[in-house]
């Protein structure tokens, strides 16, 4: 399924992009403060709070504080194994030869002339965050960070310790991809329920900031959740399904990271940051990242469901612009290149069913497509083989067809 991505339509948010190691300044470090409060001595309390003692005489407020610090480290504790860092490698010389670095040089000058030896010579040009999830070596981290299909790529544990990965997939809808490194017995954190999310709950961030701060924590609160995001890398855009928005600072770097809860649980992976806005950041929900890695693990790759149609989603503003009757819904519209972006893939379910161009998708099988359930996330739900009854809305026609979904290709 091929969601819209029509501009202007929808705010564009940027995916937190791989850093590059050889362009990194110097970051100037921030000053923390110590609240004090009265005579009461922060480290005292927190050597009361782990050794169980009464609360009895101290402020109620001062209480909650220290027990949400101290859940805080410990969480921290305990994921932190689990997290590693993902470092991207090329050759020297390939990494000279590349047009990003030929900006770096003027119609005056020259990359310097390397020998054989330092042209092959792997250097580290970039990185991001993962975590494992599985004790096997399957590590999750996002798909951008592992894009370069010519890259050699290299895990660094919480205790650093460097192990070679291999690419195992690149989703093709989610910004998931899962390495395997060698070895068995690796840390495995807690997965958490992303449909239990409540706004306003406590989030940790874990990542590689900079791709040089190493297990960098920061903390915030989840903002926002099922947000619909058009995030693009400098002119390469996807749609995230159901995204969580928190203000938990996620930066350069930490891509591919998890987002945690005060239970030590990973509830989802982190993947863009919003340069319009302050403190804007997004996460895949781990339910959705759940089924790649059984897919992997049943299949040896990811398993996806095809319907065949490029949408934008309805609601009251599209339904104005576009006067239609509905205002909810999927709405088949081709991009800019109708040869190359159809409304209706040729030969396609969708096709095959009989969709046209224009067509509004209400419902999949009973269940209404709105701002909370989109057609994407509906038909990620599903198998492929799997034949489902779509309501739709053709001018003022209202037509029921039926469509067998089939496995997309994935090159």
């Amino acid at each position: 399924m091929e969601p819209s991505r029509l501009s202007g339509a929808h705010q564009t948010i940027l995916v937190v992009s791989v850093t590059a190691a050889a362009i990194i300044g110097s970051v100037a470090g921030a000053v923390g403060a110590v609240i004090m409060t009265g005579a009461i001595n922060a480290s005292d309390l927190f050597g009361r709070l782990s050794s169980g003692d009464d609360f009895s005489g101290v402020d109620r407020h001062i209480v909650e504080l220290i027990e949400e610090e101290s859940a805080t480290i410990s969480v921290v504790n305990d994921v932190a194994p689990s997290v590693v860092s993902v470092v991207i490698k090329r050759p020297r010389g390939a990494f000279y030869a590349d047009e990003f670095d030929s900006y770096f040089f003027d119609s005056y000058s020259a990359p310097p002339t390397l020998t054989d030896r330092e042209a092959s010579e792997l250097v580290e040009v970039g990185g991001g965050t993962g975590f494992f999830m599985s004790q096997d070596g399957y590590v999750v981290t996002n798909r951008h960070v592992v894009s370069d299909l010519d890259a050699t790529f290299v895990v660094v544990t919480n205790d650093g310790v460097e192990l070679p990965a291999t690419v195992v997939a690149r989703d093709a809808f989610l910004d998931i991809a899962v390495l395997d490194v060698a070895g068995d017995g690796y840390p495995v954190a807690a997965l958490g329920d992303s449909d239990g999310i409540r706004i306003g709950q406590t989030v940790i961030a874990i990542g590689n900031t900079l791709s040089e701060y190493r297990n960098t924590v920061t903390k915030g609160v989840v903002s926002g959740i099922n947000r619909r995001v058009v995030a693009g890398d400098y002119g390469d855009d996807e749609v995230i399904e159901r995204a969580i928005q928190t203000d938990a600072a996620i930066n350069p770097g930490n891509s591919g990271g998890p987002l945690i809860n005060l239970l030590g649980e990973i509830i989802g992976v982190n993947t863009a940051v919003s340069y319009e806005g302050q403190s804007i950041g997004f996460a895949i929900p781990i339910d959705d990242v759940k089924k790649v890695v059984e897919d992997i693990e049943r299949y040896g790759r990811i398993v996806r469901p095809w319907l065949g149609v490029r949408y934008l989603p309805v609601d009251a503003d599209v339904a104005d612009e576009f006067e239609l009757a509905y205002d909810t819904g999927a709405l088949l519209v081709s991009g800019s290149d109708s040869e190359t972006e159809p409304a209706v893939s040729a030969g396609s379910p969708a096709d095959q069913a009989g969709l046209l161009e224009w067509d509004i998708i209400l419902s999949i099988d009973g269940i209404a497509i709105d701002e909370d359930r989109s057609l994407g996330s509906l038909v990620s739900e599903l198998e492929p083989e799997q034949t489902v009854e779509l309501q739709i809305a053709r001018g003022d026609e209202l037509l029921t067809l039926a469509a067998t979904l089939k496995e997309l290709e994935i090159e």
